[in-house]
């Protein structure tokens, strides 16, 4: 078996400041921190916008492209139990299209949340009442449905683990064992990716970000 790189560093990245920032998202709103929840929720923007174009224009195992399956290819995974295929499983690609749908689902619905007193959500000014009410109600359901998700995620990273596919290990190195070097490069430089983000992040910090960071910082 030889060590293939199969995840550049920018996704490997992204796994991990995703995760944390969701966290930060969780502790921030339970303590009532609503300036850092926003920025928090800001930084998941950035970083969310710059995976899908990433996932348009970056590494192979990145493409959006890559993560659309058929339910009977999920199924034969299931059966094959393919510890070398290089991307993401049929099953694991349905796991990260959720993760996406839940994660796009809250960054909008808090975008255009408001508190009805103090704190607005940057867009709530542009929609109507009603608007601002479901987005309200979704916010607090969808957050719900997220967190049931990411244990549902935790058990499949175990199952796996149980079934000899270290995914963790691999999002970590970058690598995964392979029957054979002879395979065509599937990464690419990260560098595009985190100009992207820097870019989408200090556009979005000194507009929408300005107050909340102003105010932490004062």
């Amino acid at each position: 078996m030889f060590k293939v790189k199969v995840w550049d560093g920018f996704l490997r990245s992204f796994h991990w400041l995703l995760v944390l920032s969701i966290a930060v998202l969780y502790f921030s709103i339970e303590e009532g921190m609503i300036e850092l929840h926003f920025l928090a929720g800001f930084f998941t923007l950035a970083l969310i916008c710059t995976r899908l174009i990433w996932g348009i224009i970056g590494s192979k195992t990145a493409k959006l492209s890559a993560l659309f399956h058929s339910p009977r290819a999920v199924f034969e995974s299931f059966k094959a139990n393919d510890t070398h295929q290089l991307g993401h499983s049929a099953p694991g690609s349905y796991m990260v299209l959720l993760f996406f749908v839940l994660i796009i689902t809250q960054l909008l619905s808090g975008l255009m949340s408001s508190d009805g007193i103090l704190t607005d959500g940057p867009l709530a000014q542009y929609v109507s009442s009603n608007t601002v009410d479901f987005a309200n109600w979704l916010h607090r359901l969808n957050f719900d449905i997220l967190f049931y998700a990411i244990g549902l995620h935790v058990a499949a990273i175990a199952f796996y683990k149980i079934k000899g596919k270290p995914l963790v290990k691999a999002m970590i190195t970058g690598e995964k064992a392979l029957p054979s070097t002879k395979q065509e490069p599937v990464t690419k430089a990260p560098w595009l990716a985190w100009g992207i983000f820097i870019t989408l992040l200090v556009a979005i910090m000194t507009t929408w970000g300005r107050e909340p960071l102003s105010y932490l910082l004062s």
